[in-house]
């Protein structure tokens, strides 16, 4: 699983998910993509599950990028636990998502098997996305 090597700090503050992407927003190394269209988290689980459907599907073929690295910690306070006594213990690493963010990267493929293997790729996601093209 993606995570970070080192960080400056052990937990960090939830945040609020609100405003589009305007940086990662467009293609920039292939000819199509994966595109969020809603705000939210995405667990380095789901980076990886969503990138094997599409190398699954692809048998291989082309080049795939990552747009997105998991560089948030989560917390998660045991089960059973009272309120309060602080927060819960690092428990994994997320990426933050903004609707246009662009997720994933494909070249060297035809463009009915991009769409096939992005939509495989979307089911794998706790938000909604869109197929992109250079062309679009």
């Amino acid at each position: 699983m993606l995570s970070p090597k080192k960080v400056k700090y052990r937990k960090k503050q939830k945040g609020r998910t609100k405003g589009k992407a305007f940086r990662g927003s467009t293609l920039e190394f292939g000819d199509y993509g994966l595109q969020a269209l809603e705000c939210g988290h995405m667990s380095a689980q789901q980076i990886e599950s969503a990138r094997i459907a599409v190398t699954r599907h692809l048998k291989r073929g082309g080049k795939i990028w990552i747009r997105v690295f998991p560089d948030k910690p989560v917390g998660k306070k045991p089960a059973e636990t009272r309120m309060g006594k602080g927060k819960g213990t690092p428990d994994g690493w997320v990426a933050v998502v903004k609707p246009g963010k662009v997720l994933y990267e494909l070249e060297g493929v035809t463009e009915n098997m991009a769409t096939e293997a992005f939509r495989l790729a979307g089911h794998k996601l706790p938000f909604a996305t869109k197929f992109v093209s250079r062309r679009s």
